[in-house]
């Protein structure tokens, strides 16, 4: 199968495959992401609901002190002996007066307590009459600063509090059944089969806000005040109709305000809250439920994260958990799956790379080797024929024949060995025999077989440093044999005619390494042939054909074998005139 068509089919499975990740990814995110959406969600709600009760019961306390207040302590003072009795006919001044708790002392999250009467008179139980604040002062049961303070409160409550506008938002009778209970059995009826998240949060809140309401109800029933009067005074008393405190906007201030009836006659009692402490102890007490949350006024209607006790809405803010780190299990599962994915289509690129790069160098190898063999065959076979029919009667040319012949087959045998080396080295045979040897007498017996090919290519094969004696290396004779002659052959066929006609064989050693150093004078190496040197067959077999012979197997082979004996093949850089390659070798300890 041709490379393009291997590459391309490489190239439409891997797209059909990343496509499939892709919209499997997509999906697998996008389902995640709904669920940590529902999960954040629900912690949110949770912890809203949870932060509703919270401050619902805080409020309790308040909301129930406030409603069980008996009504006649809305007077600065009043006539002891007409306690539960006429309470808001102006109060003599010989009789015996009891001052009113609210005088002596106001609840920390109240500022002011006031009445409206059936006339519009705003009083406040902080801020007696004139001849009734001589005797709070004179009784120490006031300062002088906290009745100033009472009337500078009860003055900028009359800016915005009249007795027609309480009395039209208060209600006439007894405490209804919230508003949000009808609704929830409506929502049941209504809710489909499967309901959604959303949905059933929803309903969950509205089912709790329905019991926050019925809790606030029962906490703040007034209890019975004739129980702790005396029987006389219980039935004496006058009709007396208490209604139910009712948290109110007016402008910017909340208050608690009821209505109440005595002997026919309409009031209005209430207080002042001091909200803006009153918020900050709210939201200091579900911090670590709800950081960002904060208090807004709520326009009414069933709103389920509005209090039960107050017209106050909650706005949760954000979770922690909801900005906390994007990393889940499934997006980290995602991302090994993605690096499994290109981490295997790498894989299998780089074996396609392989198979087919080898498939190419066994290709480029059998044309070369055939192009190889075939000329030193129609030698032999021009020349034998010649031969065998005697049409070479001339002694002199019939040994020029044989000379060629030997010279051929000589040709060939290198390239034999050459392949037969390879074949070792692919299958990890090579280097069998190893032996300690001195390598300038090593090196001289090789060139001396050397020699008759460099004289047939006119060039001259010096040997420098033989007979010096000392570098000795642990190695195989016949590798070293064939390394040497690859590196020859090489200078005799690249560097035949040049000047001067040698190639210098140097033994030595450097830094406690062997070095044999093999250098001719002929054209060297281009940069392209420099980056391709040592690889294998890196001779196409055109190239065979309109260069030298060879198959480009030597100089891979040699440095392989070098390699496999613990040393090294490399060309010489620093050279520029001719090509020089240094085989180092690991010194022997003996």
């Amino acid at each position: 199968m041709r490379p393009r068509l291997v590459w391309a089919l490489f190239a439409l499975c891997l797209a059909v495959v990343l496509a499939a990740m892709a919209w499997s990814s997509a999906t697998v995110l996008r389902l995640d992401s709904a669920e940590r959406q529902a999960r954040s969600q629900a912690a949110l709600e949770e912890n809203a609901r949870l932060a509703l009760w919270r401050m619902d019961s805080f409020l309790t306390g308040l909301l129930a002190q406030e409603s069980a207040r008996p009504y006649f302590q809305y007077g600065a003072f009043y006539p002891a002996a007409a306690a539960y009795g006429r309470m808001f006919s102006e109060p003599g001044g010989d009789g015996v007066l009891a001052a009113s708790p609210l005088l002596r002392e106001t609840p920390d999250r109240v500022l002011l307590h006031f009445q409206l009467s059936p006339r519009g008179d705003l009083t406040s139980p902080q801020v007696p009459a004139a001849a009734l604040g001589e005797r709070a002062l004179r009784e120490r049961l006031a300062s002088p600063a906290r009745l100033a303070e009472g009337r500078s409160r009860l003055s900028e409550l009359r800016t915005f509090v009249s007795e027609a506008d309480l009395a039209g938002r208060l209600p006439s009778g007894p405490p209804q059944e919230p508003a949000t209970r009808g609704a929830l059995s409506r929502d049941r009826r209504s809710e489909p089969p499967g309901p959604s998240a959303a949905s059933m949060q929803k309903l969950k809140s509205a089912k709790e806000y329905v019991m926050r309401q019925q809790a606030i109800q029962q906490a703040n029933v007034i209890p019975d005040l004739l129980d702790a009067a005396p029987a006389a005074a219980a039935v004496a008393a006058p009709e007396v109709h208490e209604g139910s405190m009712t948290p109110l906007w007016a402008g910017d201030a909340l208050i608690l305000a009821r209505r109440v009836r005595v002997v026919g006659a309409d009031y209005v009692q209430g207080c002042w809250l001091a909200w803006p402490r009153l918020e900050a102890e709210l939201l200091a007490s579900i911090e670590d439920l709800l950081p960002d949350a904060r208090l807004e006024r709520s326009a009414g209607g069933d709103d389920e994260r509005r209090l039960a006790s107050l017209p106050v809405r909650l706005v949760p803010g954000a979770l922690a958990e909801a900005r906390a780190s994007s990393a889940t299990p499934v997006r980290l599962s995602l991302a090994g799956a993605w690096a499994g994915v290109l981490l295997a289509a790498l894989a299998v690129a780089a074996l396609l790379r392989g198979v087919l790069d080898l498939s190419e160098r066994r290709r480029v190898f059998v044309s070369a080797v055939t192009h190889e063999l075939r000329t030193p065959l129609t030698t032999f076979r021009l020349y034998t024929d010649m031969l065998a029919e005697g049409m070479v009667p001339d002694e002199e040319k019939r040994r020029g024949y044989v000379g060629r012949l030997r010279a051929e087959a000589e040709r060939l045998s290198h390239l034999v060995e050459n392949v037969v080396f390879y074949s070792r080295l692919e299958s990890g045979r090579a280097g069998a025999v190893r032996e300690t040897m001195d390598l300038a007498d090593a090196v001289a017996q090789v060139a001396a077989r050397l020699v008759p090919g460099a004289s047939a290519a006119g060039l001259e094969l010096v040997v420098e440093g033989a007979g010096g004696g000392g570098v000795r290396a642990k190695l195989d004779r016949s590798a070293l044999e064939q390394v040497l002659a690859n590196l020859v052959d090489n200078a005799c066929k690249y560097a035949a005619g040049s000047r001067p006609p040698l190639v210098h064989l140097e033994v030595g050693s450097e830094q406690g390494r062997a070095r044999i150093r093999v250098r001719d004078h002929g054209p060297g190496l281009s940069h392209a042939d420099r980056r391709r040197l040592f690889r294998d067959f890196s001779k196409s077999d055109r190239e065979a054909a309109d260069s030298r012979p060879g198959v480009g197997l030597g100089l891979a082979l040699s440095r392989r074998l070098m390699r496999a004996q613990g040393g090294d093949l490399a060309l010489d850089d620093a050279v520029k005139d001719g090509a020089a390659f240094v085989v180092t070798l690991p010194v022997s300890p003996d």
